[in-house]
């Protein structure tokens, strides 16, 4: 016999943790390899956990709708003798997983013991804090001192927004009046009075009160964090796109019928992109405290919106690598998916920049949140026919011109509004730049 520890398997750079949506098998069924085990969820995508051993459910360590850290033994699974089980790290090296595969699923282990919390960081050796964890720490009146005090249950013992939200519930509940006063000068009112008082039940007049899917409520936080992450800065410029439409409008019969995919106008924005982009790589980054991580990689997310009204964000790889036919492909591919539900974990992973088109629905422009931890969103408007001044050698008039609005937001520790301005502006000029007579 052999036990095999199933994980919460990493579904992306930037999670950490992941939900139970719900668990396929119970202790005393039997499982076989792939075999769906349980489906989880994070702010990017669903997915299902499969089993790469056979065997039967002796364990199981989490209830659905528990949040879980990544790396966590969740489940176990008894495997027979001699039946093959995924080697331990230290015994053998582990073998490349295949595209679909998540990360990091199973590992063999002598014996079954339930998982301890995360044990703190080692003393004398400095304790990492996420920006969030240290901007609520701030407005909660934290000191670095108390903060070192409060046990994580992150990954080496980091703090978590959980835990600390959990120490201000507790610490809360521990200091009644005198903190308070000491807390708030006059003529202020201090924040954990407004954090602490409890929500009315009585709204007024004629509601109907909603509750928050699960997509929305990830949304909504994955939302905040970006915002309290990244100082945003949105920085706005205009474009003639006739040309652009003019030859979409020609082209996109033939192109149907000769590569059998509708071309809309996303390719050809992400095509624009990545030119820029390779001129002004600043903005494909990412920070790691003082660290700037450039991408070399240039992975476009494009915000797709679901038939809920959610939005998920699947990532185009390689961007650069592929042409118009190539994009269209990938555009349209995934779009479809994300709207099916058909996308797969790494769908939505390692994106560098993202876009996002909120003239879909009519807008002319917007202030996008950016997607973390990337430090630069693109949002493109609404087409629209307007007379503006065209300059010419003979002087200048007045036409009817395709003009859209563009804006990007961007992370203003990194990108400042001189390189946002010029990228955003370089963009513009790409697209106003558009080659009438151009192949594909």
């Amino acid at each position: 016999m052999a036990i095999v520890e199933l994980v919460m398997p990493k579904m992306g750079e930037s999670i950490m943790e992941a939900t139970i949506l719900r668990w396929h098998k119970k202790p005393g069924d039997k499982v076989k390899v792939d075999e769906t085990v349980l489906e989880i969820a994070t702010d990017k995508v669903d997915s299902e956990v499969p089993s790469i051993a056979e065997g039967e459910i002796t364990e199981i360590l989490f209830n659905e709708n528990d949040v879980v850290p990544v790396g966590t033994v969740i489940a176990r699974v008894q495997t027979e003798a001699g039946a093959p089980v995924a080697a331990s790290p230290a015994a053998a090296p582990v073998a490349p997983a295949k595209p679909a595969q998540m990360e990091s699923q199973f590992q063999s282990v002598p014996s079954p013991a339930r998982p301890e919390p995360a044990p703190s960081q080692p003393s004398g050796e400095p304790r990492f804090y996420s920006p969030l964890v240290l901007t609520i720490a701030q407005q909660e009146g934290i000191s670095f001192a108390e903060l070192e005090k409060i046990p994580g249950s992150g990954n080496d013992g980091r703090v978590s927004k959980r835990d600390i939200l959990d120490y201000i519930a507790r610490r809360g509940q521990q200091v009644q009046e005198p903190e308070v006063v000491h807390e708030a000068p006059r003529a202020a009112t201090p924040v954990r009075e407004m954090t602490t008082v409890p929500a009315s039940n009585s709204y007024g007049g004629n509601v109907e009160i909603i509750e928050m899917d699960r997509m929305r409520k990830l949304i909504a936080d994955h939302m905040v964090r970006s915002k309290a992450i990244s100082p945003h800065v949105t920085s706005f410029a205009e474009a003639d796109v006739t040309n652009m439409v003019r030859w979409r409008d020609s082209v996109k019969k033939d192109f149907e019928k000769r590569e059998g995919e509708k071309l809309t106008f996303t390719p050809l924005f992400v095509e624009a992109v990545v030119k820029c982009i390779k001129r002004f790589p600043l903005v494909n980054c990412s920070l790691d405290g003082d660290k700037i991580i450039l991408k070399k990689d240039i992975n476009i997310g494009m915000a797709t919106a679901l038939p809920s009204g959610n939005l998920i964000v699947p990532v185009i790889r390689n961007a650069d690598t592929l042409n118009l036919v190539g994009l269209t492909k990938q555009v349209n591919s995934l779009a479809n998916a994300a709207r099916q539900n058909r996308l797969r974990p790494e769908d939505t992973q390692n994106g560098t920049f993202t876009l996002t088109n909120v003239g879909t629905f009519g807008s002319l422009t917007g202030t996008p949140i950016i997607n973390q931890p990337q430090v630069a969103i693109l949002a493109v408007g609404a087409i629209k026919k307007r007379p503006v001044v065209v300059e010419t050698e003979q002087g200048d008039s007045i036409a009817i011109r395709h003009m859209m609005i563009l804006s990007m937001s961007y992370d203003h520790r990194i990108v400042d509004g001189s390189l946002g301005s010029t990228f955003l502006s370089a963009v513009a000029t790409e697209l106003e730049n558009f080659d009438p007579a151009k192949e594909y």
